[in-house]
Formats: structure tokens, C-alpha cells, sequence
């Protein structure tokens, strides 16, 4: 199981490497997790290349508080007309609703 990240209806981590695959929701969405803003920057891990180990070859990006903005930064990846995107940035209360709605959806039991 791995996560999708999608900024604007594309995918960052497919679109920056499509060798990597998104690290397990448990590891990213959980409260506290790293995809949680906080007061001092930090260097997040988001991918991994598949069959690597941990930090080689990870897809990072920088997350910090800016205001009353997250702001994930140090990316590069083609936008919708190919422009590459170096700085994303979401309004913290529909950021932290997302980062809470994933990991709810993840967290409840399959059922058939």
C-alpha cells in the first residue's frame, strides 16, 4: 500500500520520478506524521524507489508553516502545461482536513 499525493489533480510524486512509489499511509498521514505542519521546516520523505532502502533515492520536499499557509517546497515536477512547479502551497484548515480525511479513509476496516 503506498500514498498518492495530488496537488491540482496531478500526482507530484508520479510526475517528479515515476520510478518512486509513495511511502504507506501509516507513515505519512498519521497525527503527528511528518505530512503534519509545524512550527520549525523540515525536510519530509514522501517516496521511495521501489526495492531501495530507506534514504536512498527518497523523494523529499520541505514542508513549513507560512502564516496561515503550508507550504511544500523544493519540488520539481511538470504542471498542467508542463511548467515546472517548485512551491505548492494550501491554506492549513483545508490541508489539515485533507491530511485527516486520508488517513480516516485509510484507517477504516475493507469491507466487501
Amino acid at each position: 500500500m503506498h500514498t498518492f499525493l495530488f496537488v491540482d489533480g496531478l500526482d507530484v510524486i508520479a510526475r517528479s520520478d515515476s520510478r518512486m512509489v509513495g511511502l504507506h499511509p501509516r507513515q505519512l498521514l498519521r497525527p503527528g506524521g511528518p505530512l503534519y505542519p509545524s512550527e520549525a521546516p523540515r525536510t519530509v520523505s514522501v517516496a521511495r524507489r521501489e526495492g531501495s532502502e530507506a534514504d536512498l533515492g527518497d523523494l523529499r520536499l520541505r514542508l513549513r508553516l507560512r502564516g496561515a499557509s503550508v507550504v511544500w517546497s523544493d519540488l520539481m515536477y511538470p504542471g498542467p502545461g508542463h511548467e515546472p512547479i517548485e512551491e505548492v502551497r494550501f491554506p492549513i484548515e483545508q490541508y489539515m482536513a485533507e491530511v485527516q480525511r486520508a488517513y480516516a479513509a485509510w484507517a477504516l476496516p475493507l469491507t466487501e
